[in-house]
């Protein structure tokens, strides 16, 4: 069954190939319900997966293949909150290793176009220290990387 609310997510024919991948990486996903088309239509052929129910991180979503017309932007991201530097890694490789892309802060893309924001609870920690000095530090330490890099992070907050 549909959740009330489920982010809809459009795909160019590779919804259920983005919907495995999201399912097999991050904890507490699943694919669900593959609706397939009951005949031949404009675009596609009797068979070809129209939507995916699936979920991320316990997020409903609903792959939909609506063709090239639109693509995913930044305006729209996964924020995954991780827990240490073995979790970051593990999650930002899967993404970057499978055809993704780097971006700065934290940011990456699926090789579907779709953005992710790897963000260690501890960075979160850093750049909302109480003494703004530290805050500043760590806050400037991330703007110069990639993947985060806790160890860095930490160092950079404390001065």
């Amino acid at each position: 069954m549909i959740s009330k609310n489920t982010i809809c997510l459009w795909y160019d024919g590779a919804a259920l190939d983005a919907a495995t991948f999201y399912a097999s990486i991050f904890p507490d996903s699943a694919v669900g319900r593959v609706l397939r088309a009951p005949g031949d239509y404009p675009s596609g052929q009797q068979g070809d997966v129209l939507t995916v129910e699936f979920t991320v991180l316990g997020i409903p979503c609903l792959g939909l293949n609506g063709g090239p017309a639109f693509k995913h932007s930044e305006a729209f991201s996964f924020q995954v909150a991780t827990d240490d530097q073995a979790e970051t890694d593990r999650l930002w490789q899967a993404i970057i290793d499978n055809g993704g892309e780097a971006s700065a802060c934290g940011w990456c893309k699926d090789r579907w176009g779709l953005s992710w924001q790897i963000t260690p609870r501890a960075l979160t920690a850093a750049i909302t220290d109480p003494d703004p000095a530290a805050a500043r530090r760590a806050f400037e330490a991330m703007m110069g990387m990639s993947k985060i890099d806790i160890a860095l992070i930490e160092a950079a907050r404390r001065g």
